[in-house]
């Protein structure tokens, strides 16, 4: 290595870009070299088959935008402590530089380790990036946490947020770079089997993408957001949970962007959205100070409540093969298979119709998601479920049950979302509903030519048997 000058190291996890990047912004301005490395741990290992997948799309695409500025991407595999210690005596490094993570096992992690390398004279220093607000900066008048989202948004609705930090444009390589494993030895997507490809079409990664994604976004669809989000056939939303889940771009850069167009074109659009970058930091607050969201019911009083916990039930592998029946659940369900991703209105039907209508519990609906979600994000998906249950904070009434028949009539009226994703019935069905029989397992020897299924269960009958389970646990109670 040069010199005196000893080299940091970047360690990276959900931060893969180059812009708004305060850990690698402060890593840069040290004047040392500079040497990005990515951990494969146990908390990479615990990923479910399409979040790995998109991080392998992610991390090729990093180490490509690296590699364009004279540096690149050291990929290593084992407990990040040993990693970093070994790579440490190899490098010479002085200082390790990280953006934190806010789940239990992040921070038990992180914490950790920083104790041990301050210990041992080496820097360590972790940095805000993957959030608007941290957590504990956020608190009621009485010095708590927030509990409900509307107190939380008024509380952070001014709030300035980080500044917009340009990218180097050049990173300082060390002398001799130490060795790294390769990506396609990693494997990371093997597990998405053949559903690989289908996934590969649909899914653009990086953070030249992610940066298109919101452009497009402010420029055709924010003014529309408020009234025609919740349409899943219409392009509306934004499209920028996978890329912030991956941190291929700041919450920073959504909320600052959104700002402007509000401040251009008023209206409420561009004010909903940026409610809902703020739902999302609503859920990693709660995942902050109240951690047992991600395992157990966040409402203590619904421990009792008489769901099933049997995810090979046979009305549940219907439901995870969109083969229940029920036109909306099913389309939303195979859109999930195809793209890796779903509409947030019909998440909250799918988790409406298996929390209530098939008793289920919200948790074999939570890893479900995290194994095929490429957007999959621990507060998110935990709070979601949650919501949708009626077990969670500002959770949706368990009374208050989606009819997904109705839902369909008001948010898919022409029938655009079922066609775009249900074969059977039509004679030439779109590419997108076809992708589905490519991408489920070739043992459920489903083909778009068989008839489409009949309910699993009446929605009447449904709503009627949840309602009962929840009137009893009230008289118990």
């Amino acid at each position: 290595m040069r010199g005196d000058v000893k080299p940091v190291i970047l360690w990276l996890r959900r931060d893969l870009r180059l812009a708004d990047h305060p850990a690698l912004t402060a890593a840069v301005a040290e004047g040392a070299p500079v040497i990005p490395v990515f951990i494969r741990d146990e908390q990479v290992e615990a990923l479910g088959a399409a979040p790995r997948w998109r991080l392998e799309r992610g991390l090729e695409v990093f180490a490509r935008s690296l590699a364009a500025r004279g540096s690149r991407l050291i990929l290593r595999q084992g407990p990040a402590a040993e990693v970093l210690d070994a790579l440490i005596a190899e490098t010479g490094a002085g200082a390790v530089h990280w953006t934190r993570a806010y789940d239990p096992g992040a921070r038990d992690r992180d914490g950790a380790i920083k104790s041990d390398l301050k210990a041992r004279g080496i820097a360590a220093r972790s940095f805000a990036g993957h959030l608007l607000f941290e957590p504990w900066t956020v608190s009621t008048g009485a010095g708590g946490f927030y509990r409900v989202f509307t107190p939380y948004w008024k509380a952070v609705r001014g709030r300035p947020v980080g500044p917009l930090l340009p990218p180097p444009e050049h990173l300082p390589a060390p002398d001799r770079w130490p060795a790294s494993d390769a990506l396609e030895d990693w494997q990371l997507g093997a597990t998405m089997h053949r559903g690989a490809a289908v996934l590969a079409r649909h899914t653009e990664a990086g953070e030249a993408a992610a940066q298109a994604r919101l452009d497009r976004f402010c420029d055709a669809a924010i003014a529309q957001y408020q009234d025609r989000r919740d349409f899943p056939a219409e392009p509306v939303t934004s499209g920028l949970s996978e890329y912030l889940s991956l941190g291929e771009i700041s919450p920073y850069r959504c909320w600052h962007q959104a700002q402007r167009q509000r401040d251009q074109l008023g209206g409420s659009g561009p004010e909903t959205f940026l409610k809902e970058l703020a739902w999302r930091e609503f859920a990693y607050h709660l995942m902050f100070h109240s951690p047992h969201i991600l395992t157990g019911n966040w409402r203590p009083e619904w421990d009792d409540f008489p769901w099933r916990e049997d995810p090979g039930a046979a009305d549940v592998l219907a439901w995870k093969q969109g083969r229940t029946g029920v036109v909306f659940v099913d389309a939303a369900m195979r859109e999930l298979w195809v793209t890796g991703k779903m509409h947030n209105r019909a998440r909250m039907i799918v988790a409406s119709f298996l929390t209530k209508h098939l008793m289920t519990h919200w948790r074999v609906g939570q890893a479900w998601f995290e194994e095929t979600l490429t957007d999959w994000d621990p507060a998110s998906n935990a709070m979601g479920w949650q919501w949708a249950a009626g077990s969670g904070p500002d959770a949706a009434p368990y009374f208050r049950i989606f009819n997904p028949d109705t839902q369909l009539k008001r948010f898919d009226p022409d029938g655009a979302y079922a066609r775009a994703w249900i074969a059977e019935g039509q004679k030439s069905p779109p590419e997108t509903a076809l992708d589905f029989f490519q991408a489920v397992p070739r043992r459920w020897r489903l083909a778009p030519g068989a008839p489409y299924p009949d309910p699993v269960i009446e929605l009447g009958e449904g709503r009627k048997r949840a309602l009962a389970a929840y009137e009893s646990r009230k008289s118990m109670g």
